[in-house]
């Protein structure tokens, strides 16, 4: 019986034998921001992985002590942004609150970007983020990247509409 993840499907050859045009170099990670696969799941979703089958990742406040307020949970009508498997943000439900867990350049915006595209395509409805990671939104460190993801300061949060 051989492994099916172990053989390409059209050549039954090993994958590490398989000739790739251009060669294929094992080191070369993916690191720029197009190439991150971020994507918008329920927190109650059997492919979120975070709060079942994984714990939630611990955030640090602005001390480095562990941060205090909103806790992740799977919640019913709460969201989650994987990227590359994982999660980046957790939007409570409604959109008013945002947890992040990187402040990474290489993930952060294509999770943001992520949950834009959700609410332009219609997914989410229009969202307004008042709060991100316990500050007001429109002066936390969150709060650029959602303006660079499109969306606009107002008297109440960072909003963008559908």
């Amino acid at each position: 019986m051989r492994a099916l993840a172990a053989v390409t499907p059209a050549t039954d050859e090993p994958l590490w034998q398989t000739p790739v045009p251009g060669g294929w170099d094992v080191s070369r990670q993916r690191k720029r921001r197009d190439e991150a696969r971020a994507v918008v799941l329920a927190a109650t979703d059997p492919a979120n992985p975070y709060g079942a089958a994984l714990p939630w990742p611990e955030r640090e406040g602005p001390d480095g002590d562990p941060a205090a307020g909103h806790k992740p949970a799977r919640k019913a009508g709460a969201l989650v942004v994987l990227v590359d498997g994982a999660v980046v943000l957790y939007v409570e439900r409604g959109g008013k609150t945002l947890l992040s867990f990187s402040d990474d350049e290489a993930t952060l915006p294509p999770a943001v970007d992520a949950l834009a595209l959700a609410v332009r395509d219609g997914a989410l409805g229009k969202m307004t983020v008042t709060k991100a990671d316990g500050e007001a939104a429109l002066t936390s460190p969150l709060g650029l990247a959602l303006e660079n993801a499109g969306f606009r300061p107002t008297p109440r949060g960072l909003r963008l509409r559908a």
